[in-house]
């Protein structure tokens, strides 16, 4: 005799919505833009020449095409380090960026404020899409974790999507809640909560659960912070 069909209280345990793995091309372009926008980055604000980070940061991505070239359905150890590395390399490059462009400014070596103004978009641009794939990576076990395992064997959540509290909402809402239907995030749900968190400053949709969560989100506000108070605003006046 077959057991009872899973009441709602237990429909967390159900299998992923995105069992077959998540699709590995819209983190995989993010990557390349990253890449393409720290090798537009002018001279003085650049860690050395201008493609080797960008060389480091495709390498590192082509060595996870190869194990996941389509979708994310197998992890080793060594390719859950090269992730975690890769996104590392994104986002640390880039806040050395921001340091120098700072330092740039604070000794009044930046004169042109047009390229300033770029700048500043660049390195803002690039910290959402290195703190993204940072999210990414870490939350619940990363994204084959997340995609392959029961509820029960993953890790504690660093993050709390919508998603993740609407199976007491109206019908149509509660249709799309992680507890009926199997809901997971996937990369742009990241991207989203790294826009929002650089623009804002501050959660919205998206609570931070852990400690590192808070930790990350408060570095890249402060990140977003500086680019907006300190670059934008020289370079507007130096204009003026």
């Amino acid at each position: 005799m077959r057991p009872a069909p899973a009441s709602g209280a237990e429909r967390p345990h159900e299998p992923r919505r995105q069992s077959d793995g998540e699709n590995r091309l819209p983190p995989a372009l993010a990557v390349v833009v990253a890449a393409a926008l720290y090798t537009l980055l002018p001279d003085p604000i650049r860690l050395g020449p201008r493609l080797v980070v960008p060389a480091v940061e495709v390498v590192l991505l082509a060595a996870l095409l190869i194990t996941n070239p389509r979708r994310n359905t197998q992890e080793t150890r060594t390719s859950r380090v090269v992730s975690l590395v890769l996104a590392a390399v994104v986002v640390g490059t880039n806040l050395v960026a921001l340091g120098l462009l700072v330092a740039d400014l604070v000794a009044g070596r930046a004169e042109q404020a047009g390229l300033l103004l770029l700048a500043g978009l660049q390195v803002w641009a690039t910290s959402v899409i290195g703190f993204a794939l940072v999210y990414w990576e870490l939350d619940r076990g990363g994204p084959v974790a997340r995609s392959r395992r029961a509820r029960t064997d993953l890790p504690p959540a660093d993050w709390r999507f919508s998603q993740d509290e609407n199976d007491d909402a109206v019908t149509e809402v509660a249709m799309s809640a992680s507890g009926r239907s199997g809901w997971m995030p996937v990369f742009v749900d990241y991207l989203y909560l790294s826009l929002t968190n650089s623009s804002a400053f501050s959660p919205t949709d998206t609570m931070p659960l852990s400690s590192r969560a808070k930790l990350l989100m408060g570095a890249q506000a402060t990140g977003a912070l500086l680019v907006t108070l300190v670059i934008v605003a020289r370079a507007v006046g130096a204009i003026q």
